[in-house]
């Protein structure tokens, strides 16, 4: 599992362009102290590297849309654990009113093997006859490639720092592909973060 996980989080990074599917699960109530302007991001992820990359991908998007935020990796290193206690101290330290948390909640890997194409070379001599030739046909034929399709659904929840509870929440749904070449394509961190903030920002979470 740790494997694929890893797997994908380098494949987060690849370039490409797509953005994921959002389903909303909580709805903004009416009593929420939205809009927030200042947000600690927070990632629950196995890999301490990608928590880094999606929360600063998050944070960039944010600060576009001119709203204060900070990353909770630029406040720790691997040796902090990450709980209750880390993230108020955090908040305490920012001074943040909100709390944005991302976590992995699904992660499906399809496989297909696929076979390569094969190479021919051809070699032509003349013999002693008219008009007549030898032909040497060399084929050279590469090991059948794996091609995996990962399917990751990530959670997302804003929590309201004054009243402790989560005000919103919706589910990123996002497909990665790795061909038999090593290629990538589907959704990247950045893609994933661009459609969070934009999902807050169009509910009313952050100032548009």
């Amino acid at each position: 599992m740790k494997n694929r996980i890893l797997l994908v989080c380098i494949a987060l990074c690849a370039m490409a362009c797509a953005a994921p599917n959002i389903t909303k699960t909580q709805a903004l109530s009416e009593s929420a102290d939205a809009p927030y302007k200042n947000v600690l991001v927070v990632s629950v992820l196995e890999s301490f590297d990608m928590r880094r990359y999606l929360e600063e991908s998050i944070v960039t998007q944010l600060k576009a849309k001119g709203v204060k935020a900070v990353a909770s990796t630029s406040m720790m290193n691997t040796k902090v654990p990450l709980n209750r206690d880390t993230i108020l101290a955090m908040v305490d330290e920012t001074g943040a009113d909100s709390v944005l948390l991302t976590q992995l909640v699904h992660l499906d890997t399809a496989k297909k093997v696929r076979e390569a194409n094969p190479q021919a070379t051809y070699n032509v001599r003349p013999t002693y006859y008219y008009n007549v030739w030898n032909v040497e046909l060399t084929e050279y034929k590469e090991p059948a490639g794996l091609e995996l399709t990962h399917t990751i659904v990530i959670a997302v929840q804003m929590f309201s720092v004054a009243s402790r509870e989560p005000v919103w929440a919706i589910e990123t749904d996002s497909q990665l592909k790795r061909d038999i070449n090593q290629q990538t394509s589907g959704t990247t961190a950045e893609d994933e973060a661009k459609g969070i903030v934009n999902a807050l920002s169009r509910d009313g979470l952050i100032g548009r």
